[in-house]
């Protein structure tokens, strides 16, 4: 008898969603905007506070695409960008036909390292190019380096993309992440810790930015009687009924946060004592991580030739999911000809580093399937 997978991270219901949906339904609130979608983005605002306002999108990307655009990026223009992430923080840089300038992560959260940026930026100025935004993310729910990086994007003026599509919920020094940045970027993807099963938003600091937001994600239509056009504008506007899952998810953020903390702690005390396998947690008392994937890094001079790939595999043939950190991408086909700056921190993370099932929906029994199957590829 075979067992059911055990998913990285899968999506979870909350009890409410059903009803704002049926609720779309009943009033005929189908099309692409309606209450459902206002309500979302109101709930989204309250949560994040900061006198956010708050664009409700078709995805993560699709809200970093657009506040790349308020930056005034376009063709030939360069963006600082975090090179170890996944593709959508990057990809929306090329199609504007701008250069990502790819940088290094620290040690400490495995986000942009300030010594590098420093460096990039710099050396970009010398040539001629200053950089007109740098794209910082909060990898994993980890909060970056706050204040190094946004006191340094400050002094050279450069306004600052706050990634924080895996961050919803975490906080530095008790302020929400995607709040810090001119631009902050949320996404509901159906894996991330609410999903909207496919969304995204755009965090802003003026009602002013948020309208441009809105325009801008509904073809830019015109205010005329016809259908008038002056600007490229786009399709990114979240759907009604996306957005009746998305505040039925907002009643239950706060307890899916605590219980993917929750996993890392299951992690942390799982993996103490066992040699050379150690959990990523916050590096200070300040920082305030949702978890939303728990991951280790594996050291296999210290764990006797053990490596994260005969982890990976082990977990996959006891029908477990787990995935290698992201691959950075100054090593991948799409970005290898792009400069990059820093060391070999984020190669050394995509090398040895693992993330592990977390779910806020996992169970008492998912954790002793994980236990033991960790127990049992240890001992060998």
């Amino acid at each position: 008898m075979s067992l059911d997978k055990i998913w990285l991270s899968s999506p979870h219901m909350g009890g409410t969603e059903r009803n704002y949906v049926s609720e779309a339904f009943d009033t005929n609130w189908v099309a692409p905007l309606g209450p459902n979608v206002t309500g979302f983005e109101k709930d989204l605002e309250a949560y994040q506070a900061e006198n956010t306002h708050v664009a409700a999108l078709s995805s993560g990307t699709a809200a970093i695409h657009l506040a790349l655009i308020q930056a005034g990026v376009g063709p030939g223009d360069e963006v600082i960008c975090q090179s170890f992430t996944f593709c959508g923080t990057t990809n929306p840089v090329q199609y504007l036909g701008a250069t990502p300038i790819m940088v290094d992560s620290e040690e400490d959260t495995w986000n942009m390292c300030p010594a590098a940026l420093k460096e990039a930026v710099e050396d970009r100025i010398a040539k001629g190019k200053k950089p007109k935004a740098i794209l910082a993310v909060h990898l994993y729910g980890m909060p970056y380096q706050v204040e190094e990086i946004h006191a340094f994007a400050k002094a050279n003026q450069i306004p600052v993309i706050e990634d924080s599509a895996e961050a919803l919920g975490s906080t530095y020094k008790g302020r929400k992440c995607g709040t810090f940045g001119e631009y902050g970027i949320l996404s509901f993807n159906g894996n991330k810790i609410i999903t909207t099963s496919g969304g995204g938003a755009l965090v802003g600091r003026s009602k002013e930015v948020k309208e441009r937001t809105v325009f801008l994600a509904t073809q830019a239509r015109d205010a005329a009687p016809h259908f008038q056009h002056s600007e490229v504008g786009y399709n990114y506007r979240l759907s009604n009924i996306s957005a009746g899952i998305g505040r039925g998810q907002m009643q239950v953020l706060d307890k899916h946060v605590a219980l993917r903390r929750k996993m890392n702690v299951f992690y942390s005390d799982l993996f103490r004592g066992i040699a050379g396998i150690t959990v990523q947690v916050a590096p200070s008392e300040e920082v305030f991580s949702n978890h939303w994937l728990s991951a280790i890094l594996v050291d296999p001079l210290k764990t006797g030739g053990l490596t994260r790939e005969a982890i990976r595999l082990a977990l996959e043939k006891e029908n477990i999911e787990s995935r290698p950190l992201w691959k950075p991408m100054h090593l991948q086909p799409l970005c290898k000809d792009f400069p990059y700056y820093g060391g070999k921190v984020c190669e050394t993370l995509f090398e040895n580093g693992l993330c592990l099932p977390s779910g806020s929906n996992l169970t008492d029994a998912d954790r002793e399937r994980i236990k033991t199957a960790i127990h049992r590829i240890c001992s060998h």
